[in-house]
């Protein structure tokens, strides 16, 4: 099988693969720029579920679930960069699309919850 072969039959999972290694390194790229993003005042905000939320959360992060963020949207400063999570970085995605269509410049998609920052770091 030729390269153009490999390509017209895989092209698929080649996208899919492509897909899921730029959601794993933009996760890590916004993890970097947590000390800088804290610094400026950043709101972390926590997308999933309010069930999601109470069975475990990151201390300092609010819970907006993402069916209610566009009615929500006042509780969320456009002034300071936002960071928005989930439980795999699927809606946090739908999140951060949401928040840049209603003017919010500075957002940015943290993955998984798991990864906001502590109260300590």
């Amino acid at each position: 099988m030729d390269l153009p072969d490999f390509f017209k039959q895989y092209w698929p999972f080649l996208a899919l693969a492509l897909w899921f290694a730029y959601k794993w390194w933009n996760s890590r790229r916004v993890v970097a720029m947590l000390p800088e993003l804290r610094k400026n005042g950043a709101v972390f905000v926590d997308v999933r579920s309010a069930a999601e939320f109470a069975s475990a959360n990151a201390p300092g992060t609010i819970n907006i679930p993402l069916q209610e963020l566009g009615s929500r949207l006042a509780e969320i400063p456009k002034s300071v960069p936002v960071v928005v999570g989930c439980a795999s970085g699927t809606r946090s995605g739908m999140a951060k699309l949401l928040l840049k269509k209603n003017g919010y410049r500075d957002v940015h998609n943290i993955g998984a919850w798991s990864k906001f920052p502590t109260q300590s770091s």
